[in-house]
This record gives structure tokens, C-alpha cells and sequence, in this order.
């Protein structure tokens, strides 16, 4: 019989870039994925998988929730609205998403706020939300990050880094 769990269950850290890049700014997540993918390859090792999810994020947790194997760690990056200035980072809590996320109806977002919740409180697995303000997000196609947004694809990499390195230190750390 095949192992049907996916890989990304088995390693302790999992960074999902969520959005969609075919509008604007809400294509911030996924470039902060391939930001990663694309300079730190080595240095992620067997622990972390970093997902350009997309707007597949939904399916990916609920693999996450009905696996027997599970990451310690998920760190879910994405644009939120929540009347900064664009480009604004910030790490909101997963039961305190601003209202205007909760009620979008976007095909990476509800029920994904619901989804952390549970495997933050069901599951035992630490959910850290990394978000960056965008500034307008088109309602028809138009590729591309506003400039503000851009320049927090790094800044927003680095964060997730942080992330990365302080579940390692714990892991590694040596038991009294």
C-alpha cells in the first residue's frame, strides 16, 4: 500500500504563500514563497517545506487536519486587508482577523480562518499569520505587486526566516 500522507505532513515547519497573482497585491504571499524557494533552497533542509499555494490553501490544510502525521509549525503568509498603509507587515492573531477577511468569500480565505483555528486549537500545531497590507487589489486580471508591496517581499521572507530558525532552536534545544 502507498504512504498517501503528502510530504509536507512530515516535516516540522510549513510556509504557505497564499493569494492569488493574478491580482495585484493579493499575489503577495505567493511571492514571498518563491522568494524563498528561490534563495534559500539548502538552507530550509529536511525541516521546512515552503507552498506557493495559490488559492489551493484550503485543500492543503484540510490534508494537513485529516493526516495522522502533522507540522509542528504552519506559517501562512498572505495580503489582509486591514486599513494600513500598503505594504504594512503585520502579524495578526489567528482569532482576530480583521472582519473584512473573515467575510470574504475568496477562494484562499473562508473557510481557511477557521481551518488555522482549529489546527491551532484541535490539532496542538502553532499557527503563525505573517500579513502585508496591499494596496488596491483589482477587480478584473492585472498581474503584479504595487511598488510598496514589492519592497515587503523580502522584509516578509526574512520574518518567515525567524519563524524557521526560532522552531529550530527549540527542537535542538537540549532537555534539563
Amino acid at each position: 500500500m502507498t504512504d498517501l500522507v503528502p510530504d509536507f505532513c512530515y516535516r516540522p515547519i510549513l510556509v504557505l504563500g497564499c493569494g492569488n497573482v493574478l491580482f495585484g497585491d493579493d499575489g503577495f504571499g505567493p511571492a514571498v514563497a518563491q522568494a524563498m524557494l528561490a534563495r534559500t533552497p539548502r538552507k530550509r533542509g529536511d525541516e521546512v517545506c515552503v507552498i506557493d499555494a495559490g488559492t489551493a490553501v484550503r485543500e492543503i490544510l484540510f490534508d494537513v487536519i485529516l493526516s495522522d502525521k502533522r507540522p509542528e509549525k504552519i506559517v501562512v503568509v498572505d495580503a489582509v486587508d486591514a486599513g494600513l498603509s500598503p505594504g504594512e507587515l503585520f502579524r495578526p492573531a489567528v482569532d482576530s482577523m480583521p472582519p473584512n477577511k473573515l467575510d470574504d468569500f475568496s477562494m484562499h480565505q473562508l473557510p481557511t480562518s477557521n481551518l488555522l483555528f482549529e489546527l491551532r486549537e484541535f490539532c496542538g500545531i502553532e499557527v503563525v499569520l505573517i500579513a502585508c497590507q496591499p494596496g488596491d487589489i483589482p477587480q478584473r486580471v492585472s498581474p503584479g505587486l504595487s511598488p510598496p508591496v514589492r519592497a515587503a517581499v523580502p522584509i516578509a521572507a526574512e520574518m518567515v526566516m525567524r519563524e524557521v530558525c526560532a522552531l529550530r532552536s527549540v527542537s535542538a534545544a537540549p532537555e534539563p
